[in-house]
Order: C-alpha cells, then structure tokens, then sequence
C-alpha cells in the first residue's frame, strides 16, 4: 500500500534496486573482481551485515557472460565442511558422493571439464563465509590445488563479516591467507554528504518524484542506521508505512522517529 501512496515502483534500498548507488567503492569491487577472473584464484569480501555485500556481488555477477562463466552461489555455511562441499557438487550437477575424498574428486574432475572442455570458469561465491567450520579453512588450500598445483581453474569469493578477516589472518590459517589474492571491505556510508548522496540515488531510483524527507530527517536516518543502507531502507520504508495511514505524503521528523523506535 505504501508503494502505491508514495508513487514508488519498489521499497527503496530494497532487493528490487536494479541500479545500485556507487561513488567509487563499487568500482573498485568491480575492479578487483575482474582481476580474479582473468587469473582465478581467492578473493576475500568483508563488510558490517547490511553493507551491501551480496548485493554488490549479485550485480557485478550478473553482467557476465555466462556462456564464459558459471556463477555458483551458497550461502547454507553453517554445517559441516564435507556439506558445504556437497552443496557445490550439487550447484555443477553431480550426485554428492558421501566420502569427502571421493566427493573432492568428481567435483575437481568436473571442473576441469568445465574448463578445459567447455572453456567454461567456475565463480563460487561462498557468503555468509565467517560461519564456515574451521576445519574447511584449513583443508580449503588442499582442494584449491589442481595439477600438481600447477593451475588455477576456479575463483572463489569468501563473502563474510570482519571477522572473517581476522579469522584467516590466524597462524593455523595461513596456509588459506597465503592464497588470497584480492581483499576488499566495504564501509557503510557514515559521511553526511555521501549518506545523502545514497538515499537521494535510493529513492529517485524506486520512483519517487519529490522530497519526502527534510536535511534534519535525514540527519536522523543517518544516525539511526549506522550509514548501513539495509537498516537505512527498512527505516525509511517502515516510516512510509505509519506515514500512510496519516494521509501524509511526505516523512516528517516524527515520523521517522518511530519509525526508527519501531525497529528497536
């Protein structure tokens, strides 16, 4: 309902945004990621929860071609390492087998088909990665090793909070540390110029044809949010919702103030 009173054709910040806002830092992800591509290898990606992580990533991934790469996203990390690995044999099409050994070899046979055969090459995107076991850190540098560790014929991104970082940068992890090629962490967007640079990108791209929030509102949702543009567009979207009733078609302080006391 809230969508059709204030003329949007999606919540803004939402999971619909099809044009994400990027003042650089999107950029430079792009950047490095296209560096992995061209010499596959381990790229690290950390960020605060509802940075835009994901979200960065799902739409870098999906300008690629994908008769050149097979884009193989899991998220399921919460389990054991051979689970983590059977969700990937099943992402390329295989029957998991139940041995690990058994199991690291048809995925590794299939890769190189892919590759070799197909000229085809495998992007996994493992997120919410600081929930792996630590046993798939330290074995994960034994399956990235193909031909004599003679080749790298898959990039992978870990995909996780800052702790994830400080995790691998751990003595028993070293061996994993040493792979990584790229790192990057994304900021959530605490400077106020840059803030309002953000929602102003968020609701112009949702549809929205005039001011729904004064300097001092989005002074308040700068601060409530933390700069995180999830918590951002929840705020704004549960302020739409009590706006609504109200007859109002802007988002006065107030009630971007319970909005925010709403979401406590």
């Amino acid at each position: 309902m809230y969508l059709q009173h204030f003329g949007l054709r999606h919540a803004p910040l939402g999971k619909e945004l099809t044009e994400p806002w990027d003042d650089g830092a999107l950029a430079q992800l792009t950047q490095r990621f296209n560096w992995l591509l061209q010499s596959p290898g381990l790229g690290l990606l950390t960020g605060e929860p509802g940075v835009g992580k994901t979200a960065a990533l799902r739409s870098i991934t999906s300008a690629l071609n994908p008769h050149r790469y097979l884009v193989l996203y899991q998220a399921e990390t919460d389990f054991g390492r051979t689970d983590i690995y059977r969700g990937l044999a099943r992402a390329l099409g295989l029957e998991p087998s139940y041995r690990r050994a058994q199991l690291w070899r048809d995925i590794k046979q299939r890769v190189h088909e892919l590759v070799d055969t197909r000229q085809v090459t495998p992007l996994w995107v493992i997120d919410e990665a600081q929930n792996l076991p630590n046993e798939f850190f330290r074995d994960f540098p034994a399956f990235l090793n193909f031909a004599f560790d003679s080749r790298d014929l898959i990039s992978v991104w870990l995909v996780g909070h800052p702790a994830l970082a400080q995790t691998l940068d751990r003595a028993p992890y070293a061996a994993l540390a040493s792979r990584i090629q790229v790192r990057v962490a994304l900021k959530p967007v605490v400077e106020r110029e840059r803030f309002q640079l953000l929602i102003a990108h968020a609701l112009k791209s949702a549809g929205c044809q005039h001011t729904l929030l004064a300097d001092s509102g989005l002074e308040l949702l700068r601060q409530a949010s933390k700069g995180l543009p999830r918590q951002a567009g929840r705020i704004l979207c549960t302020a739409m919702r009590l706006a609504v009733p109200k007859g109002l078609n802007h988002l006065p302080d107030e009630i971007v103030q319970q909005a925010i006391a709403e979401l406590q």
